[in-house]
This record gives structure tokens, C-alpha cells and sequence, in this order.
């Protein structure tokens, strides 16, 4: 297995999270957060993963404005790095966060019920 996708992966997202906050000027764009990218071994693909603060239609919205810009995201990725040819970009949602949120609101419930018996 090569290093090259993780590396690429790495300056992807340190790149998408900088034309994202500052490039992007869709309203429907909330504040978003990348935390992953995952880039397959043969560097056509990569999975983005973000993190949006705000309920689920402000979610939907950022997705869709997202996917609206991708042609314009590519290009600025083309821009930044140097690759013969840019990965397919699909956004997607990083559920480990909401995931992480919903462990610790149930051991802090749990926590609470133990400290009143």
C-alpha cells in the first residue's frame, strides 16, 4: 500500500478547508468543518468528510451548496496541488462526531443517575 493517497488526502483537506471558509460564497454554505479525506490508491476518487454545525435542513443546504461548487472546488485543488489529474470529489458527513456527542451525553446521564442512588 503506497503513502501517496494519504499524503494527498492530507493536503487535500488542509486545501478544501481553506477554499471552503474563505473561497465558497453560497448562502446556503453554513460553517463547515473538514475532517477527513480518504483518496483511493489510484488517486481518482476521494470521499470528503465534513462536519456542519446547525440542524439537519442547514446540513441538507451546505451539502447542497457543496455539491453545487465542486466544479469550481476541483479546479482550485488543481490550482493548489500538483496532479496529473484531480479526484472525483463526494462530500459526505462525518457521523463519528455526532456519534462521539451521543456516547458522551449517555455516560454523563449515566454519571448522573449513579451520583443519585
Amino acid at each position: 500500500m503506497s503513502i501517496r493517497p494519504t499524503r494527498v488526502g492530507e493536503q487535500m483537506k488542509k486545501e478544501l478547508s481553506d477554499i471552503i471558509g474563505r473561497k465558497i460564497k453560497d448562502p446556503r454554505i453554513g460553517f463547515v468543518t473538514v475532517t477527513d479525506v480518504e483518496v483511493t490508491g489510484d488517486l481518482q476518487q476521494a470521499k470528503v468528510f465534513i462536519s456542519v454545525l446547525g440542524d439537519n435542513e442547514q446540513r441538507e443546504n451546505t451539502l447542497k451548496g457543496l455539491a453545487k461548487a465542486k466544479g469550481f472546488i476541483r479546479t482550485e485543488i488543481g490550482k493548489r496541488i500538483r496532479l496529473r489529474k484531480i479526484p472525483e470529489i463526494q462530500f459526505e458527513f462525518d457521523e463519528s462526531i455526532d456519534y462521539g456527542n451521543r456516547i458522551e451525553s449517555l455516560l454523563s446521564e449515566l454519571n448522573r443517575q449513579s451520583n443519585l442512588e
